[in-house]
């Protein structure tokens, strides 16, 4: 697994991601927060929702993942990653991002689970959900600027 404590480190995980040759095992929880705090900094046209779809579906592919109603791509996730990344990386202005992504992963938003506080699973993982954005039902995201 390859370390993201460092602006370098990230910036190499992000041009991985964004030519779709990360290894699959470097597609954690940590580094799609990787990806997203450096797509917010330094490439906001990639940040978009629909740049990320485009960019994740494509390293899926390349994963041999399929992005169907039940797997790959969930596009409500991605944004509401997004969401949380931004509200992070507000919140550390100027900082390292390997500073900022490691207080996002100490954080509430470095358990995996932490998107149920906001959907309900009945709600969260439906084709709906996976394919468009779908509001929370359970409470609101984080105050971010965001776009």
């Amino acid at each position: 697994m390859t370390d993201l404590a460092s602006d370098h480190a990230i910036a190499a995980h992000a041009a991985k991601v964004q030519a779709a040759c990360l290894p699959k095992t470097e597609w954690t929880h940590a580094g799609h927060f990787a990806y997203a705090l450096w797509c917010l900094r330094h490439a906001p046209e990639s940040a978009t929702p629909e740049a990320m779809r485009e960019t994740i579906m494509a390293l899926n592919d390349a994963h041999g993942t399929p992005n169907t109603d039940s797997a790959g791509y969930h596009h409500t996730i991605t944004i509401a990653s997004l969401h949380a990344a931004q509200a992070v990386l507000e919140a550390h202005p100027g900082a390292p991002l390997g500073d900022v992504l490691a207080a996002l992963m100490a954080g509430r938003f470095g358990r995996s689970d932490w998107i149920l506080e906001h959907w309900s699973r009945e709600v969260l993982f439906t084709p709906a959900a996976r394919r468009n954005w779908v509001a929370p039902d359970r409470a609101p995201l984080p105050t971010a600027h965001f776009g």
